[in-house]
């Protein structure tokens, strides 16, 4: 791969990985559009990492006092980073299975540009809707695991390309009256487990002999692209989330999923992405 391909990557992964705009369709886009050659595994994996990195050092605060809740839970002291804890384990749960028993098929058989240009469209409405008509009452100190599990269960969706795995899940966390930066926290954290889980399965699958499909520059290069650009995104979008809506990220998608939609069915463009 060369220089440019790692950097567009890297800032894709950073940009749509973390707004609510869908990274799996933008990343089975690429190829469609540039002829580029797969990343590799080895590219794959650090582009997960960084993002992981990215998120944990914006929400230090949180992940810390998780894991010092963890601990303390261990000697039986509940604390709200315990809770805060458990939340994001138990909207992590319903992900993870549903990700072994579909994963294959989603990776295969839902690579489709009309299937991208659906779930767009269609996601991106519920997110208008909810983030409209949502009620704005309930802060991440108000979470419940009945909530947090709604979370987990709506972010099984995001398996299929084009719905979004942050807009999915702010889009549940609106619906249920999360203000929206409280419903982009929650997502963010949520997120964490989910970035580290496919880093290190991508770095696995390379251990076992798999083609990682890069040199450790690429995938240094593509970690730290990936770093910076999701770093500079969390930023940006808890910063906008203070004074602003959802509105044009709505706008985009619906925008992309319909041109998607005609090109496929207007035009004769790829039905399945190779």
């Amino acid at each position: 791969m060369t220089v440019l391909n790692i950097i567009v990557l890297a800032l894709l992964q950073g940009l749509t990985e973390l707004l609510p705009i869908s990274s799996s369709a933008h990343l089975i886009l690429v190829p469609v559009i540039t002829g580029w050659p797969d990343q590799g595994l080895m590219v794959d994996a650090s582009l997960h990492l960084g993002t992981f990195c990215a998120i944990a050092l914006y929400f230090w605060r949180d992940v810390l006092a998780m894991i010092v809740g963890l601990l303390n839970l261990l000697r039986g002291k509940v604390t709200p980073g315990a809770k805060l804890a458990g939340f994001v384990i138990i909207a992590t749960i319903p992900a993870v299975i549903a990700g072994l028993l579909i994963k294959d098929y989603a990776e295969t058989a839902l690579r489709s540009v009309a299937i991208i240009g659906w779930t767009a469209t269609i996601f991106g409405i519920l997110l208008y809707v909810a983030d409209r008509w949502g009620v704005r009452l309930k802060r991440i100190e108000h979470m419940t695991w009945q909530a947090a599990l709604i979370v987990g269960l709506a972010q099984c969706i995001a398996l299929i390309p084009g719905t979004s795995r942050s807009g999915i899940t702010m889009t549940a966390g609106r619906a249920m009256g999360f203000e929206r930066r409280d419903a982009a926290r929650f997502s963010f954290l949520v997120s964490l487990p989910v970035t580290l889980g496919a880093g290190l399965l991508g770095v696995y699958e390379i251990s076992k002999g798999a083609d990682g499909g890069a040199h450790l520059h690429d995938a240094a290069l593509a970690a730290g692209g990936a770093f910076l650009a999701s770093l500079a995104t969390v930023a940006f979008l808890m910063n906008w989330l203070r004074t602003a809506n959802f509105t044009p990220f709505v706008i985009y998608r619906v925008a992309l999923g319909v041109g998607l939609l005609i090109w496929v069915y207007g035009f004769g463009g790829p039905h399945m992405v190779p």
